[in-house]
């Protein structure tokens, strides 16, 4: 015969994604960022806050790209289809930023 087990009491469930965003040891984000609307305006404020911290373990595009990624991962299916296609932007514009900090460091060193 089977003997039964006591039922666990409900707890509420572990935000630690949530915390990882808010606490990250990596980047000091800008509050409430994945929530604008605006890519470019998102990808600056990633771009920046990577570039500011010195904290963080890669270089600041990688950095602000791995953060951007976590956020869309964590998001998963709930995260709304626009939310998703701004963030997708958002990644966009983050390469061209990077692209354009490269090519004004190769100009620098050209000279």
């Amino acid at each position: 015969m089977a003997t039964k087990r006591a039922a666990k009491p409900a707890s509420r469930p572990r935000k630690w994604s949530r915390r990882v965003t808010r606490e990250s040891d990596a980047l000091d984000l800008t509050p409430r960022v994945f929530t604008w609307r605006d890519p470019k305006r998102i990808a600056r404020s990633l771009q920046r806050s990577a570039d500011r911290s010195r904290r963080r373990k890669a270089k600041p595009y990688q950095s602000a790209m791995s953060m951007l990624n976590f956020y869309i991962n964590r998001g998963g299916r709930q995260l709304p289809a626009e939310r998703r296609r701004i963030l997708a932007r958002t990644k966009t514009e983050l390469r061209k930023l990077h692209e354009k900090k490269l090519r004004g460091t190769q100009k620098s060193h050209a000279k």
